[in-house]
């Protein structure tokens, strides 16, 4: 049997706390204890400091990918290039594209990933990891990309820098690979972010710094503890400091109040919410929010708030945050406190409770159990639905949302789910959510990405764990099997793995979103070498077939 990480692990480092003295171990490269860590200025998102001329380019589609021009680097100061597209537009036959090139350092253009086509699916994998390691360059004036001290990992594709929460995903490969150096440097370069920034951005650029992404980081360091049972010390003031991030204005917060990411509940529970501290629309996908914000009836600074929100959740865009599934400018991700990121928050508070113990600090490890517990007790009396799952809390009608999603999943994942209401959920999981590509999202296609028909990578594991902490191994190895064979299946036809797939039984890659579908691809290839390892006769089964795909909704690169 596959022992079950989180347990065994939990009870391993409980077990040496004793013998870890009081004082931490080496800590991470440039540490910055908790008391002396300080907010620094936080740098201008692209176009801050050129509004016209980046609201002119970006409304233009003057390049098919919004991301493109936000990462690109001005070659002069930014108030020099305001004026001189001021002046430069005024003029009969001025060129906007022409004006661009000439004055901006622009991304290099996206190519194939280079791998042999004869490899099998395991060794191109491996092939892949080298191949997508980036190291930061020196730092640019005015370059949205925020450095890094150490090589790093990126999705593939449009995404050039590294991302919160596919990144746990990709260090299960890593550390699958052998690659343990790699895994570490991962861990620390978010460390660093926490360090540098107080909180670990969506991804290393200036434009996601007002958000986070699903916390991830606790799972990292547990990921690590398993070489090495003294991480979860050595990283304590990161974990605390992270969590003092999520927790912000906790204090004397009313009930039935809420502030930043912290909600208190009329029964004086403390659970969290997605936020953004910024609210105007997103560099990376501008006019795709200013087109989503036109459509409202609410102002359009709430609308970008809520998709700034629903980018921190990393579901963007679903359901799951839409009164009307068919019309994204109706999503309320502010209003709704998510199974998943308390799920994830309960994870955090353990291991800080393990850390402290590690670190001899009784206080703190009593004071972060406790919270863990509260967290548990608060998700299991309002997350719960009457129909026999886990859902997310509707702030307005203080009442659990009645659509299943994925998400349900991950109260199993954190082994904190009541054992009936476990059963109950998986019952409803088989049900609703399981197609023959995997487990999708949700059970509606209304054309978002994090909808049906598409299932995702990290879902998939998420879900398996889950069920195989409460016995539910049937359904976690049919899933397993679904998606592994929909990876295989478009593996076989086209070599590689992409961002997302489609589960309704055409077996390729999935569409629907604000970019077309992405190769690479990090967390599908961690994720993948996850699930052979549990499962290694999968590997040897061959791969589900359908050489034409029929019916494929195209991927949109635009969100209207």
């Amino acid at each position: 049997m596959h022992p079950r990480p989180h347990r065994w692990l939990t009870g391993l480092l409980l077990a040496l706390a004793c013998l870890v003295p009081p004082v931490l171990a080496t800590p991470p490269v440039n540490a910055v204890p908790l008391a002396a860590a300080r907010q620094p200025a936080e740098p201008p998102e692209p176009g801050q400091e050129w509004p016209r001329l980046f609201a002119a380019v970006q409304e233009a589609w003057l390049f098919e990918d919004q991301k493109f021009f936000a990462d690109a680097v001005p070659r002069r100061a930014p108030a020099e290039l305001e004026a001189a597209f001021l002046a430069g537009r005024a003029q009969s036959g001025f060129d906007l594209r022409r004006f661009v090139e000439r004055n901006f350092l622009l991304p290099s253009e996206l190519a194939p990933t280079p791998v042999r086509q004869d490899l099998p699916l395991r060794a191109h994998i491996e092939a892949l990891w080298p191949l997508l390691t980036r190291r930061s360059p020196e730092p640019a004036p005015h370059d949205s990309l925020l450095p890094l001290p150490h090589a790093y990992v990126v999705p593939g594709g449009r995404f050039r820098e590294v991302y919160y929460w596919d990144s746990y995903f990709t260090m299960l490969g890593l550390a699958r690979s052998g690659q343990d150096r790699l895994s570490r440097q991962m861990l620390d370069n978010f460390a660093h972010l926490i360090e540098r920034w107080g909180h670990i951005p969506n991804g290393n650029r200036s434009y996601y710094l007002g958000r986070s992404q699903p916390p991830f980081f606790s799972h990292m360091v547990e990921l690590e503890a398993r070489a090495d049972p003294t991480v979860p010390a050595r990283y304590l003031a990161q974990l605390r400091r992270e969590h003092a991030f999520w927790m912000d204005g906790e204090d004397g917060l009313a009930p039935g109040d809420a502030h930043r990411r912290v909600v208190r509940l009329a029964d004086g529970s403390l659970l969290n919410r997605y936020w953004d501290d910024h609210s105007g629309p997103r560099p990376e996908s501008f006019a795709q929010d200013r087109a989503t914000a036109a459509k409202a009836s609410r102002p359009a600074q709430e609308i970008y708030r809520e998709l700034r929100a629903g980018a921190e959740s990393g579901w963007d865009y679903s359901s799951r945050w839409l009164d009307d599934p068919m019309r994204l400018e109706t999503l309320r991700v502010t209003g709704t406190v998510p199974v998943d990121l308390n799920s994830l928050l309960h994870h955090l508070e353990t291991t800080i409770a393990v850390a402290c113990r590690q670190a001899g600090d009784a206080d703190c490890a009593r004071k972060f159990k406790a919270r863990a517990q509260a967290r548990a007790q608060a998700i299991e009396r309002h997350l719960w639905h009457a129909d026999g799952y886990y859902a997310d809390l509707d702030l307005r009608s203080g009442k659990p949302r009645a659509r299943l999603t994925a998400a349900a999943l991950f109260p199993l994942h954190a082994g904190i789910a009541a054992p009936e209401r476990a059963r109950r959920t998986a019952a409803s999981v088989r049900a609703q959510l399981l197609q023959p590509g995997g487990l999708v999202t949700t059970s509606v296609d209304s054309g978002q990405q994090w909808d049906a028909p598409n299932v995702w990578a990290p879902l998939q594991w998420i879900a398996v764990d889950g069920l195989r902490r409460y016995g539910e191994d049937a359904l976690a190895r049919d899933i397993a099997a679904a998606f592994l064979g929909n990876v295989q299946a478009l593996f076989a036809r086209e070599h590689k793995l992409v961002e997302k797939y489609d589960a309704d039984g055409a077996l390729q890659g999935g569409g629907g979103g604000e970019y077309p579908l992405q190769d690479g691809f990090g967390w599908t290839n961690g994720v993948v070498l996850q699930l052979l390892a549990l499962y290694p006769e999968l590997e040897q089964a061959a791969p589900m077939s359908n050489p034409a795909p029929t019916g494929r909704r195209p991927a949109e690169s635009r969100s209207e």
